[in-house]
């Protein structure tokens, strides 16, 4: 038989300086609810700092993966400040 587990985590609105509650229920086989529960695993606070280091971790790979991106787009030639000129040069001349 499953265990349902009911979670309530603080949290803080974007606008107006009050606390909030949401409830998120997990359901759970029994021994692993048993065993998280005798941990401590299943306390609010326990939770909210386990879901707040997941999603700093989440940023943090996105924004490696985002500097990987920049940095592969950086690996292309750039022209030189005299190949602009000299193209810009071009493009006024053929315009005339």
């Amino acid at each position: 038989m499953e265990n349902q587990v009911t979670i309530a985590i603080k949290g803080r609105s974007s606008s107006i300086e009050r606390d909030e509650m949401t409830t998120i229920q997990v359901t759970l086989p029994d021994q692993l609810a048993q065993e998280a529960e005798r941990a401590g695993l299943l306390s609010p606070g326990f939770l909210e700092k386990w879901l707040r280091d997941q999603l700093k971790a989440r940023r943090s790979a996105e924004f490696l993966s985002a500097l990987d991106q920049l940095d592969a787009a950086g690996s292309q030639e750039f022209m030189s400040p005299e190949e602009v000129a000299e193209e810009i040069a071009a493009m006024r001349a053929a315009g005339r």
